[in-house]
């Protein structure tokens, strides 16, 4: 898959989530307007019911007195004076100068009375505390609901949450949450002047609002959480794929060449010796089957390596354990590089400060994690090298630290050098060879040991490669 296909795929997926999350974000603003238009409108039909009710109360007390005062004085001589008095709201029904109040005009005088009433006087507090109380379980309006009654006439609150206020408390300065919330009726609206009004605040507006959806919003939260999840670890293994294409190819690059090289020497040696030029000198056809005989023993090495790492992916390693000095690993493997190294002009210096340097492990694995480090030191320096193989004891084992003063790293290849297949880019240099696979090998030969591995570098500085193995094994 080419890099424009993926970053095409990456750019469709974005567009997509982010649709998702779009559409699910205008869901939920209007699922909230929604639930806030209704818990307005429940709250407001709250206090309209609770005014009519105080309305409804006071009508029925004026009746039940124009009632009362009609079945006892509707027989009564008031006489000339009283009619005088009373012509205004009377009715003549006859010449013998009796007068019968007439019974609308008794109740205009009850309504007059009333009205003329203190607004705290008119208002039954234990009647609206009640009444509101019911109609705040029947809405099901959740939490808390203030309110208060506004008089408009002396312009300050006289009762709040049933509460008569005094003349401080009625000051409008202590009750502008209520002054400034939308929540308001008319009380005994059918007066000239309305006396006053019945006002509610809600402080937890917002969070009843908000857990009305907040189910909504947790399980739209949790599938575009899952949606992420998967888009970007569908994306983490398409990027991973190709990366492990690419070491692969290179891996088979590598492979093709190394092995191509012996081939070819083994092809050329095994045609001088059926040289007759050739056959006939011992020396020579002695020469050339030790070049035959090195170049086979390189190849199988390499295949050695590739199998050794076959045999770790199929967790087929089995490990002989045994008492391993590792001063004397570190020595022979010091030897051995120093054969390659002294050639191109560098030295390896050994330090062994370890006393006791046994430890429990696999001598054979052990002995090729030192030789692979000290390889891979040799592989990334200049062109005389300088390497220093050291060991020390640390808590519960002993430390091996491998440093050189090559190429070094950047931050980048040190969290991907023990990946299998990586090789670190080396610019213009194209002698360093390899499959990619010995600081995999290492990594992998160190966890079986239960042992740490730590990388130090700098680019252009060099790189420390320090190993730890415990001294008994689990």
């Amino acid at each position: 898959m080419s890099q424009k296909t993926i970053y095409l795929i990456i750019g469709l997926i974005v567009t997509a989530v982010l649709g998702v999350i779009l559409l699910q974000l205008d869901m939920i603003r209007t699922g909230m307007e929604v639930n806030e238009q209704r818990y307005d409108e429940a709250v407001q039909d709250a206090l309209k019911n609770a005014a009519r009710e105080l309305e409804q109360q006071e009508a029925s007390e004026i009746n039940l007195q124009t009632n009362g005062f009609n079945s006892s004085e509707s027989n009564i001589n008031l006489g000339p004076g009283k009619f005088t008095r009373d012509i205004q709201r009377s009715k003549l029904l006859g010449n013998n100068g009796i007068l019968i109040p007439e019974p609308y005009s008794y109740r205009l005088r009850l309504e007059n009375q009333y009205n003329n009433k203190d607004l705290v006087e008119r208002v039954d507090r234990s009647s609206l505390e009640k009444k509101l109380q019911n109609e705040i379980e029947n809405a099901n309006l959740e939490g808390a609901l203030e309110y208060g009654v506004y008089d408009n006439r002396k312009k300050e609150f006289i009762i709040r949450n049933g509460r008569r206020l005094s003349e401080i408390g009625a000051d409008t300065s202590r009750h502008l949450d209520l002054l400034h919330s939308n929540f308001r009726v008319s009380l005994f609206a059918g007066e000239v002047d309305t006396p006053g009004y019945l006002m509610a605040y809600s402080p937890q507006k917002k969070t009843v609002i908000f857990n009305s959806i907040w189910y909504n919003l947790v399980a739209s939260l949790l599938f575009v959480g899952i949606i992420l999840g998967c888009f970007i670890y569908t994306i983490y293994v398409i990027l991973f794929q190709k990366k492990l294409s690419e070491m692969k190819t290179d891996f088979i690059n590598n492979m093709t060449h190394e092995f191509k090289t012996p081939i070819a020497t083994i092809s050329l040696a095994t045609d001088s010796i059926v040289s007759p030029r050739v056959s006939g000198d011992p020396e020579k056809v002695k020469r050339f089957a030790n070049i035959i005989k090195q170049e086979n023993k390189r190849m199988n090495d390499q295949v050695e390596k590739v199998l050794q790492m076959a045999k770790l992916d199929k967790s087929k390693l089995n490990l002989n354990l045994t008492a391993v000095d590792l001063n004397d690993v570190v020595t022979d493997a010091a030897v051995y590089i120093s054969l390659q190294v002294e050639p191109r002009g560098g030295s390896v210096e050994t330090k062994l400060q370890a006393e006791p340097a046994i430890v429990e492990g696999d001598m054979t694995h052990l002995s090729s994690l030192v030789n692979n480090l000290l390889d891979n030191a040799n592989k990334y320096s200049p062109d005389a090298p300088k390497i220093i193989v050291s060991t020390r004891n640390v808590s519960k084992g002993v430390e091996v630290t491998v440093t050189d003063h090559g190429l070094g790293m950047t931050r980048e290849a040190r969290k991907n050098i023990f990946d299998r297949f990586y090789r670190v880019h080396t610019g213009d240099r194209h002698d360093v060879k390899g499959f990619g696979l010995g600081l995999s090998y290492v990594k992998t030969i160190t966890e079986a040991h239960n042992g740490t591995i730590n990388v130090k570098s700098e680019l252009g500085k060099g790189s420390s490669f320090i190993v730890t193995f415990p001294y008994r094994q689990d």
